[in-house]
């Protein structure tokens, strides 16, 4: 008692799952050519993971932030003591306290491309260089004069 019946395939269904099997495996090939989404605002460097979280950007001593993401050059994540030791040509973007957050290592042909880096948003709180708005000669209790209405 057979209970299984044979199936033949007809010769150009059988080579037309062989061409879909092989479009399958095309794919991911396809998908690495997309570039990366990394903000404009990323600026560029070079780090070496020495004890992860301590890292030396640009031959300065820097700290990565708790939750930090390194993304490999064929955007996957990448955990910092897997690259102890190698001096990577990377993008990065710090959180609001000044460590790295989200590190991108980048491929040869990013690597290869400059492009311009946008200046990082200023916090309102943040003022840097700009001078005090007040000249320090009006008396505190003198209001000021609002035009009427």
């Amino acid at each position: 008692m057979n209970r299984c019946q044979k199936i033949a395939l007809p010769p150009r269904a059988a080579h037309a799952l062989v061409g879909l099997g092989l479009v399958a495996l095309l794919l991911p090939a396809a998908a690495q050519t997309i570039q990366r989404g990394m903000p404009t605002t990323a600026q560029r460097g070079e780090l070496v993971v020495t004890n992860p979280p301590d890292v030396l950007l640009n031959g300065q001593v820097e700290r990565l932030s708790p939750g930090a993401r390194i993304r490999s050059a064929d955007n996957m994540l990448v955990m910092s003591g897997a690259i102890t030791g190698q001096q990577l040509p990377v993008r990065y973007l710090r959180d609001p306290h000044g460590l790295l957050h989200e590190v991108w290592i980048l491929n040869p042909q990013e690597a290869r491309e400059r492009r311009p880096v946008d200046t990082p948003p200023r916090l309102p709180f943040f003022r840097g260089n700009t001078p005090p708005t007040d000249d320090g000669k009006t008396p505190y209790d003198q209001l000021p004069s609002f035009p009427k209405q």
